[in-house]
């Protein structure tokens, strides 16, 4: 069982290196900001696996919430940063 949630953590670690890709070389700032929050929610879903993994779910998962709360805060941030600034035209 330890062996199928390992796989989903190589998996989801695979799909971070695409969501990298997209943060890196995306062709605006929205592309870049979409691949910095997608990049924090596969973070959230690894966290919660390695959980699982190690039998400590319930310590995980109040360390995934923190991870998601600041995750979000850190978006939003950046989005009204980039509507202040005028870094995103409508």
């Amino acid at each position: 069982m330890i062996d199928f949630f390992l796989t989903l953590c190589v998996g989801m670690c695979a799909l971070v290196l695409l969501c990298l890709y997209r943060a890196t070389y995306g062709p605006d700032v929205l592309n870049r900001a979409a691949g910095i929050s997608a990049i924090g929610t596969k973070t959230l879903i690894i966290l919660l696996l390695m959980g699982v993994i190690y039998d400590r779910v319930e310590m995980f998962v109040d360390i995934s919430m923190v991870y998601a709360l600041l995750n979000f805060i850190g978006t939003v941030v950046l989005a009204k940063y980039l509507e202040r600034t005028g870094g995103v035209s409508w």
